[in-house]
Order: structure tokens, then C-alpha cells, then sequence
């Protein structure tokens, strides 16, 4: 078979060929256990694939128990029976690190890395030291440096930068989630999400802008957001809820997946989940267990994102 794409570099051995090629996009995402809540993750893969089908896309999990988790269940044949349908690439997925090393390895040196963060929050920042630190490898013969490019795209909700702004960011995905308005809307009901949040970083001020323009964007739906972590808290939903004289509410996820969160800290039998509270307190609840990954408006976001970082640049995706 003729290399179709001869300037480009990555090495893809097989007994009859070999094709070059040099971009690839990794997505790094935090990743979950929850088997149902993978389809979220694989959603944003398949979306980022799909635009451009001859550019490698690789997940990478940022979270070091959740790996080590699958790397045991990948090596118990018991697990495995019982859940064919996991991923080849779940079962060995690795840290952003492993995984572009990976890349560079087999020849990739110009790579997009595209968080599936939420908020440019610890996570984030972490992510970007990583992505700094290699951008800045500098080697005495320059075609030995192990990156011509590594470009790092932004999160859901945006990041601090003149050519995108976060508050069109944070417009874009109000947008994007005109169904979950659309459903409160149609049930006469408020619309309440449970975001992450983070004790040490202080995104608190992007959820309750986000759950603001929401407000602005769908008028007749009372939109607010709380976090499992931080501010703001759950305490304060409740009584503006109760302010507004509120009967029925809608709760979601504002979490790239329904994991762990979702189906204990929101909707859990738990007398403490977010659900049972608001039960408790005279509300009628509608769950939603859909992570914001299984919604294709959203996963369209991190596409756009990725898009923006190599324009930045200078790199070809295809």
C-alpha cells in the first residue's frame, strides 16, 4: 500500500509497510471506575477520532488510583469475562507522561494535548506544568529534540487568555446545554448541578458565572450549581431553592461522566447524597445519571478546543 501522507512521521509498524507520521492528540482526562460512566470518556475519543481520522488519539488518565485500578482488573481473567465490552484502551491506560512518552517514542514529536477538564483548576495546572516542562527541552543538535510542537488546549469552561476569553467559553457550553434547560423547562422545574470544585483552588467563581449565564440564556429556568468539594456548597442551592419557592427540581451532573459522584454524592440511597436532601426537604427530584461527556454539543467543545490549540500553534491536524 502507498504512503498516502509521506510528510508525516509516525512509525506504524506492520510485516508489509511502514507509514510516517508525527501529530497525535492525547486527551488527559481524570478518568473513572464506573464501567457505565465510561461512555462519557469514549464519547469525547470517538468525537476528537471522527474530525480527524488519521491523527492518533490517545487517553490518558491523570489520576493514579484509578489507573492502578484497571491495571489490576486487566490482569484478573475473571474480570474480564465478566466485562468484554471494556476498551483495550481503558484496560492499559496510562498517566499523560507514559502516554506521550509513548508517542515521542514511536515518532510522534508534534502532539495537541486536550484536557477534559471542567475548570482550569489543580488538575489543570498540573497538566500544564507538565506540558511547559516538556515544551521547554532543548537538546545541543536541535533534530534531536524529543518535541518540535506540544500544544495544550483549554478547558470546558475556558482559561485565562486574550485570544479566547473565558467568558465566551463559558457562553459556548451554557449554549451547549440547551437540552438539560429544555427538560427542567418541560418538567416546570429548576435545574440544579453538582459540579467537583476544589478545597485549595478557588474555581467556585467559574460555576456560579457558568450557572449565571445559564440564567441569562434560559430565562424561565432557575439554573444553579453547587460543588462536592468547596464552594460553592450545597447549603446555599437548598435555600435559594427554598427563596425561590421552588417545588420540583432537575438534578444533574456537571461532571465529564457520571462516576463515583453521581451515583453516591448526588443520587446515592445515602441519607447525605444531594438527592435524598433535597427529598427530605419537600423537593420532588428528576435524576439524570448522564455524565456531560455523553452529550454530543459538549464533547464538541473539547473538539473545537483541541482545533484552537494547533491553530495556536502551528500545527496540522488531520
Amino acid at each position: 500500500m502507498p504512503n498516502r501522507f509521506p510528510q508525516r512521521i509516525l512509525l506504524i509498524q506492520t510485516e508489509e509497510e511502514t507509514v510516517q507520521q508525527t501529530e497525535a492528540i492525547v486527551l488527559a482526562m481524570f478518568g473513572t471506575t464506573v464501567e457505565p460512566a465510561l461512555t462519557g470518556l469514549m464519547a469525547i475519543k470517538a468525537a476528537m477520532a471522527a474530525t480527524y481520522p488519521q491523527t492518533p488519539v490517545k487517553l490518558a488518565f491523570t489520576s493514579n488510583q484509578i489507573r492502578r485500578i484497571w491495571h489490576q482488573r486487566a490482569a484478573d481473567p475473571a474480570y474480564l469475562a465478566a466485562h468484554p465490552q471494556i476498551p483495550q484502551d481503558i484496560l492499559q491506560v496510562q498517566g499523560v507522561l507514559a502516554t506521550i512518552a509513548n508517542l515521542q517514542d514511536r515518532g510522534c514529536h508534534t502532539l495537541v494535548v486536550q484536557p477534559t477538564h471542567i475548570a482550569p483548576a489543580e488538575e489543570f495546572h498540573d497538566l500544564a506544568a507538565y506540558v511547559r516542562a516538556l515544551a521547554s527541552i532543548r537538546t545541543l543538535k536541535p533534530r534531536w529534540q524529543p518535541f518540535q510542537k506540544i500544544a495544550l488546549g483549554r478547558p470546558l469552561l475556558g482559561t485565562y487568555s486574550l485570544a479566547h476569553p473565558y467568558g465566551e467559553d463559558i457562553r459556548i457550553a451554557a449554549e451547549a446545554l440547551a437540552d438539560d434547560a429544555e427538560l427542567a423547562r418541560r418538567h416546570h422545574a429548576a435545574l440544579v448541578y453538582m459540579g467537583h470544585g476544589n478545597h485549595l483552588f478557588p474555581s467556585g467563581g467559574l460555576y456560579l458565572e457558568f450557572a449565571a449565564r445559564m440564567r441569562q440564556v434560559y430565562p424561565e429556568v432557575l439554573t444553579l450549581i453547587a460543588t462536592v468539594e468547596g464552594f460553592p456548597a450545597f447549603d446555599s442551592v437548598l435555600e435559594e431553592l427554598r427563596r425561590q419557592g421552588v417545588q420540583r427540581v432537575v438534578l444533574k451532573p456537571f461532571l465529564i461522566v457520571a462516576g463515583d459522584h453521581a451515583t453516591r454524592d448526588l443520587t446515592g440511597p445515602g441519607a447525605d447524597s444531594w438527592q435524598s436532601v433535597l427529598t427530605a426537604a419537600g423537593f420532588e427530584v428528576i435524576p439524570v445519571l448522564n455524565g456531560l461527556g455523553e452529550q454530543p454539543t459538549v464533547t464538541r467543545i473539547f473538539v473545537d478546543h483541541a482545533a484552537d490549540a494547533a491553530d495556536a500553534a502551528g500545527i496540522v491536524l488531520c
